[in-house]
């Protein structure tokens, strides 16, 4: 199923933008779209450290090693 895509307008500081994709070392559009997916991954990670010793795990260290 092909994604959507919208369109922004958007307003960001000069040297924000510039750092950005000097970081990632793309164009506007391929940092914006990084930059959105670092800040709804966090959001999952942030999920996931609120179940932090709410989930038991029945793996044991033995049974990891073992190849398949």
């Amino acid at each position: 199923m092909p994604r959507k895509i919208k369109k922004l307008t958007l307003q960001v500081p000069e040297d924000l933008l510039v750092r950005a994709t000097q970081a990632t070392g793309e164009g506007i559009t391929p940092t914006i779209r990084r930059g959105l997916e670092l800040v709804a991954a966090s959001g999952a990670y942030r999920n996931l450290r609120s179940l932090k010793g709410k989930v038991k795990l029945q793996l044991g260290l033995r049974s990891l090693r073992q190849d398949s």
